[in-house]
């Protein structure tokens, strides 16, 4: 014999504003995340205007990649160089930038 709470049908997963916030979340990421909006960056650009440690940052723009959400170019010539850029799934991001950016004249002081 099965209880009444047996019964009951899963609750529903997280909403796709919780998922969105696993995947961009963190602080490192939406601060690489927004620099990377005006274009292609090199990795000490990045970590200047962001002000990450050099391992944060590496591992952040990994986990980035990883996601889809940038991609990372090499260069050969010397000094070897490596830039990082938005993809696709990367760019559709700046409307919601926007949006917060909004948000945040409005709101926050």
């Amino acid at each position: 014999m099965s209880s009444h709470l047996e019964q009951e049908s899963e609750p529903p997963g997280p909403c796709g504003v919780v998922n969105s916030i696993d995947q961009i979340g963190s602080r490192w990421r939406l601060v690489v995340l927004h620099e990377l909006q005006d274009g292609e960056r090199r990795f000490n650009e990045l970590k200047r205007a962001t002000d990450a440690s050099s391992r944060t940052l590496s591992r952040v723009l990994d986990d980035l990649q990883e996601l889809d959400f940038v991609t990372r170019r090499m260069e050969a010539d010397a000094p070897v160089a490596t830039y990082y850029a938005l993809t696709e799934k990367g760019e559709s991001l700046a409307p919601v930038f926007e949006s917060i950016e909004c948000w945040a004249d409005e709101w926050l002081e």
